[in-house]
């Protein structure tokens, strides 16, 4: 497996604090099975939330928030389901957020995208 380039550690820390500040508790980081990897898992209340974080440098492949793959999305699904097994929280609420941070203008935008898609098979 590739080891997260600095770009990708340093925006996953920056989505953290950014959830902190909005209230989330941060409960894992880069939760990892073998069928997938979940970049954050956070409470919100009495809600879980999964959160990927999408990250660009520049606009020339389109904005972040665009970069969450239907592939990815049905991992995220898969591995959320076995999280929330493996420790006994299948009956809790639970959503897929996306945290979306551009940084090709003068500092990094960060849009939080909460509800970002449903669960898929």
């Amino acid at each position: 497996m590739k080891t997260p380039s600095r770009f990708g550690r340093s925006s996953e820390a920056l989505a953290a604090a950014y959830l902190r500040g909005r209230g989330y508790r941060i409960v894992e980081r880069n939760y990892r099975t073998s069928l997938g990897e979940i970049d954050i898992i956070a409470r919100d209340g009495d809600t879980i939330a999964f959160v990927e974080v999408k990250a660009r440098r520049s606009r020339r492949y389109g904005p972040a928030k665009g970069a969450l793959t239907a592939t990815k999305r049905r991992t995220i699904c898969r591995v959320a389901q076995l999280y929330l097994k493996a420790t006994g929280q299948s009956g809790v609420r639970a959503r897929f957020d996306v945290v979306a941070i551009d940084t090709a203008a003068r500092g990094p935008r960060i849009e939080l995208i909460q509800n970002a898609f449903p669960l898929v098979s």
